[in-house]
């Protein structure tokens, strides 16, 4: 939820600054909705600039059209490095030997450990050893140093790919605008984005649907903060092990009005541990944990076993990432309880008066880069394979990127393409697609409640998405205010107090300290550095 940040460390001297508003409009491609993508089920809902729902399909495509015609590649040999939180597939598998073969190259796919890939990374960085396509994360920006590697071993896409020079690549041209501001740095674009969406917001505030339905508690039933409290006395009963609340704060601390990271105030920078509201919101969450309406083991801190208290129906609300929503968790709350629905509470504001806001997050987290050591003539080689995997959903290059060879690697089972034993083992959904995809779409064959419930959710709360100040800026932060940025022990203390081990008091004393040292220097820095110098980004 912070804004994109570049520690510039290490024995490079380059810094990437942010953005100028007409550096990077003039570097951003042309956004051309691509024709051959298949029609949707639920159609996008279009709210304010750069925000949109994803488009909801309900069944597989019989027929998948292809969006690409001929072989994108000429021949050339790379190698490519992307995170895998899972079990790498077997070198030179099935799979990737198809792969090869449509997409005319020969890439050579080097899954790394996701859990330590913000140390293997700058270990490669630090030798000037990269692979020719690489994905860097943007919430790790900070520990790769992207700023400081863009335009030195990070190759300039901006000649390739801005304005109408995206034409050339038309599935690359089709994702969202936003999303591609994100591999923007020093109004020159570096970056593809993978996994992108108009709809990129943090999380939301999830319920057991099934459960409270049959109580007669519906969502448009809650439009305060003492709703929520009123159901938290309604649903608890700790005789029978249930509790109404997981954790909440992450998401639910904006319907106080906290901004997300900054706001700014007559033209000067506010940190939200500067507001009322944050005290406001805080003191709420406090009175909600010490009400005796939160789990006790969420109490602890326990989040490893969240998802089962809630499929099992032991807390009936807790916030999450939107990323949560879909079949495998309705497959894992059914295999719980028949009955499982999950739902989403619609934003409110705190006291159920004015519009409710959700702040923008990125459009796209998950960036690739190619090295610059590549010729021009490998570069558009590249960028011809990056289209071909970002080719739209339901398409045939999509169906091979995502499930592999029909026959082989999966067979269509009800019209849903469904994996044989060694597709399991030999498709991965991190591997290419981590280095292009395209723009993202709800799709859960099998589970057509799922698509409807989220996509009706989406379109009902599109009109409340804000972006917050500096969204989707990339800049550089020395690594001593990056620290100052996370203030870490202020943090631990709210999370305490939001868990009703420490007051409200305890944490304005937490934040004093912090103000009066790391946070004014980094509020300074902000101001000097990005605000005076490049705006608020909005």
């Amino acid at each position: 939820m912070a804004p994109l940040l570049s520690a510039c460390g290490g024995g490079s001297t380059r810094k990437a600054g942010a953005n100028t508003k007409e550096g990077l409009r003039a570097a951003l491609p042309t956004y051309a909705p691509n024709a051959n993508a298949v029609k949707p089920d639920i159609a996008p809902v279009q709210g304010g600039s750069d925000v949109a729902t994803d488009a909801g399909y309900l069944s597989y495509p019989a027929s998948p059209p292809a969006t690409v015609s001929g072989v994108p590649g000429r021949g050339g040999s790379y190698t490519a490095v992307t995170p895998l939180w899972g079990t790498a597939p077997p070198v030179g598998n099935s799979f990737y030997q198809a792969m090869d073969k449509a997409l005319g190259v020969e890439l050579t796919m080097k899954p790394a450990d996701g859990i330590n890939y913000s140390t293997i990374i700058p270990t490669m960085t630090a030798a000037k050893k990269l692979p020719d396509w690489i994905n860097l994360p943007s919430w790790l920006n900070a520990n790769f140093n992207t700023g400081g590697l863009v335009g030195t071993q990070l190759a300039d896409l901006t000649p390739y790919l801005s304005g109408d020079n995206a034409k050339k690549y038309p599935n690359l041209a089709a994702l969202p605008s936003g999303a591609w501001q994100m591999g923007v740095w020093g109004d020159k674009l570096y970056g593809i984005p993978c996994f992108s969406s108009s709809f990129g917001i943090p999380g939301a505030t999830f319920y057991r649907r099934d459960i409270l339905d049959a109580r007669g508690i519906t969502a448009d039933q809650v439009t305060s903060a003492d709703d929520l409290m009123n159901i938290g006395k309604e649903l608890t009963d700790a005789k029978r092990g249930v509790w109404a609340f997981d954790d909440v704060w992450t998401y639910l601390q904006f319907s106080w009005g906290v901004p997300m990271n900054w706001k700014v105030d007559n033209g000067k920078l506010v940190h939200p541990f500067e507001t009322q509201e944050f005290l406001e919101a805080l003191d709420w969450h406090y009175r909600l944990a010490t009400a005796g309406y939160m789990h006790p083991d969420t109490l602890a801190g326990d989040v490893a076993n969240g998802a089962t208290r809630f499929y099992s129906g032991k807390v009936l609300i807790g916030g999450g990432g939107l990323g949560a929503w879909n079949l495998a968790d309705h497959q894992s709350g059914a295999a719980a309880d028949p009955n499982y629905r999950r739902g989403a509470f619609n934003a409110v504001t705190a006291d159920g008066k004015g519009t409710p806001v959700i702040y923008l997050g990125a459009a796209a987290s998950m960036i690739s880069y190619l090295n610059a050591d590549l010729k021009p003539a490998q570069i558009e080689e590249l960028l011809a394979v990056a289209n071909y995997l970002a080719a739209p959903y339901g398409t045939a290059e999509y169906t091979l990127v995502n499930y592999g060879v029909e026959g082989v690697h999966h067979t269509r089972v009800n019209g849903v393409p469904t994996f044989t034993e060694e597709g399991k083992k030999d498709v991965q959904a991190t591997t290419f697609p981590f280095l292009a995809a395209p723009g993202s779409v709800i799709s859960n064959p099998g589970g057509d409640q799922v698509t409807k419930d989220y996509t009706s959710w989406s379109a009902a709360n599109v009109k409340y998405l804000t972006k917050p100040p500096f969204w989707g800026m990339n800049f550089s932060m020395p690594p001593a205010l990056a620290t100052a940025s996370a203030a870490q022990s202020v943090n631990d203390t709210i999370k305490d107090c939001y868990h009703g081990k420490k007051k409200v008091s305890d944490v304005q004393d937490a934040i004093a300290g912090w103000r009066s040292g790391p946070g004014e220097r980094l509020k300074q820095w902000m101001t000097d550095n990005v605000l005076d110098k490049y705006g608020t980004g909005r």
